[in-house]
């Protein structure tokens, strides 16, 4: 399960994180191609972030501590395996990161904007209110742990199903803060983000961070709480 966290979640920020380099960073070909380009990769990365991850070790591919923790706060995970899968998933997290600075390598020094370049890698939001940010975090992260329950019902649309839920959650519920829904996708890049030479970069916004974490494993219990409720019953 540990490899396939880490495999998976890797190509997880690689592909996401490296759909807003395209769309973010100076003269690239894909720059200003929007946030219905952002969304459908970043679907399509957790699709491709899923299938891996199974490949791998036919494990779980969560890809998300917000998910492990709301399943196995329902029993749908063992307590003991926690640990293990989340320190899976911010080793891919910073592994794909990195793999994204690397791609765009010419691209940083060429943009001039310190947030841009931080955008990359983590989430930020659109209006700065720490209160109102952790409640849509946890709206976001509640219906993604929430519909994941929900989907063994319907089990042939698989990860593709997964992939089709975090499209539709950053299209209605990422304008606010961008929609992490996911500690280790901004915590792990925005570590990157930090500690990586990138040229021009700023701060990584520490007084922020607390939000993408705090919020999706509060959203991920409630999710998990209320899909056993109302579907195993």
């Amino acid at each position: 399960m540990f490899m396939g966290e880490v495999v998976g979640t890797a190509v997880l920020i690689l592909l996401g994180d490296g759909v807003v380099a395209g769309v973010l960073l100076n003269k690239s070909k894909a720059q200003n191609a929007g946030w219905i380009v952002i969304t459908w990769a970043w679907g399509l990365a957790v699709f491709m972030g899923v299938l891996t991850s199974i490949a791998v070790t036919d494990g779980v591919a969560h890809l998300n501590p917000a998910v492990t923790i709301g399943l196995a706060s329902v029993d749908l995970v063992e307590w003991g395996d926690v640990a293990q899968l989340i320190a899976g998933q911010f080793i891919g997290a910073f592994i794909g990161a990195t793999l994204v600075w690397m791609a765009y390598m010419p691209h940083w020094a060429e943009t001039e904007d310190p947030g841009l370049k931080l955008a990359v890698f983590s989430t930020g939001p659109a209006i700065r209110n720490p209160g109102m940010n952790l409640i849509t975090e946890i709206i976001g992260t509640f219906m993604l742990v929430f519909g994941i329950i929900a989907l063994p019902g319907a089990a042939e649309v698989g990860p593709l199903g997964v992939a089709l839920l975090v499209v539709v959650i950053g299209m209605s519920l990422g304008g606010p803060t961008g929609y992490a829904i996911n500690p280790a996708r901004d915590l792990g890049p925005r570590i990157m983000h930090f500690v990586l030479p990138i040229a021009g970069k700023g701060d990584s916004d520490w007084s922020y961070s607390w939000v993408p974490v705090v919020g999706p494993i509060i959203g991920g219990v409630i999710g998990g709480l209320a899909g056993d409720a109302l579907f195993f019953q």
